[in-house]
């Protein structure tokens, strides 16, 4: 088994890659790196990728980047895989400040990447926008939730943090209650993508922003069920689902098995578990009528 640490950057592939990177400076706040006219990298204020646009036909996630311990190594990595059936390869300089990674695709073919240690990538100018902190998970569908959830638990350590039912399962590989999710639905694609904020101020200027760009807020400010985090919803120009977020649950300690308590947690202690039925938020609006991602049917 590979003990991936944490999620690292997302590849999408945009049919207006120009439109994408305005976006994502001017909305997200994230720096440019690097940029020709097939593809770009963009990263955080704190110097890491988060986002790499590669120019085609349909807008789609192609490629999840992980980080591994730095001491591990990377032909190692590929003869794990191959004995879990995976077709591995070790790529050399893939993006700026990597100079090796791991890739394969799972059981739907979504390339996965993998990273040894922390690598830092400096944008060519100071970001603006709402200036997120980082990548913080991202939302696929699959037509087999059990299915994805013991691929990446079987092969990658990431570890269950709670059920919807048996429709939407949330996924660990540190500290944050979730880093992946997957989603029952048609085929492989974007569910949403998240990005972490530092706390409720800068969700409040994030507002601000989204309003004064009339990007209309599809759900929240609202404090999901599981995970706990506060969250608002936007599409971006390419349509896909964009989560803000801050304040989700962490668990320290995965001996003790529960998540950090919290004033607004219903259970004492707080652990994974599957959660049943209407209402799952704590508080805040019902999603908009439109956000076909999040439609809910009362039990």
């Amino acid at each position: 088994m590979i003990k991936v640490k944490r999620i690292r950057h997302v590849t999408f592939v945009t049919p207006d890659i120009d439109r994408q990177i305005d976006y994502y400076q001017t909305v997200v706040g994230l720096g440019v790196v690097t940029r020709d006219a097939s593809r770009a990298s963009l990263a955080t204020d704190s110097d890491e990728l988060a986002v790499v646009l590669q120019r085609g036909d349909q807008a789609a996630c192609r490629r999840l980047t992980f980080e591994v311990a730095p001491d591990l190594d990377f032909a190692d990595l590929v003869a794990t895989l191959s004995r879990a059936g995976i077709v591995a390869e070790i790529q050399s300089d893939p993006l700026p400040g990597v100079s090796r990674s791991v890739l394969f695709r799972d059981f739907e073919d979504m390339e996965i990447e993998l990273l040894a240690g922390p690598t830092f990538a400096v944008a060519e100018q100071p970001v603006g926008g709402i200036a997120a902190d980082r990548l913080g998970h991202i939302a696929l569908y699959t037509q087999d939730p059990l299915k994805a959830s013991k691929f990446y638990g079987d092969v990658l350590n990431f570890r269950v943090s709670d059920w919807i039912e048996d429709a939407f399962v949330f996924m660990r590989c540190g500290f944050d209650h979730h880093s992946v999710n997957f989603a029952r639905g048609p085929g492989r694609r974007l569910h949403h993508a998240a990005f972490e904020l530092r706390d409720a101020s800068h969700m409040h200027r994030a507002c601000d922003l989204l309003g004064r760009k009339k990007m209309q807020i599809l759900w929240g400010p609202v404090r999901h069920g599981p995970g706990h985090n506060v969250a608002i919803y936007h599409r971006d120009p390419d349509g896909h689902l964009i989560e803000l977020f801050f304040d989700l649950d962490q668990m320290i300690d995965e001996d003790l098995g529960y998540f950090e308590p919290r004033p607004w947690h219903r259970d004492r202690p707080q652990r994974p578990k599957v959660w049943v039925g209407l209402p799952r938020d704590i508080w805040g609006p019902a999603p908009s009528p439109e956000l076909a991602e999040f439609k809910r049917k009362a039990t």
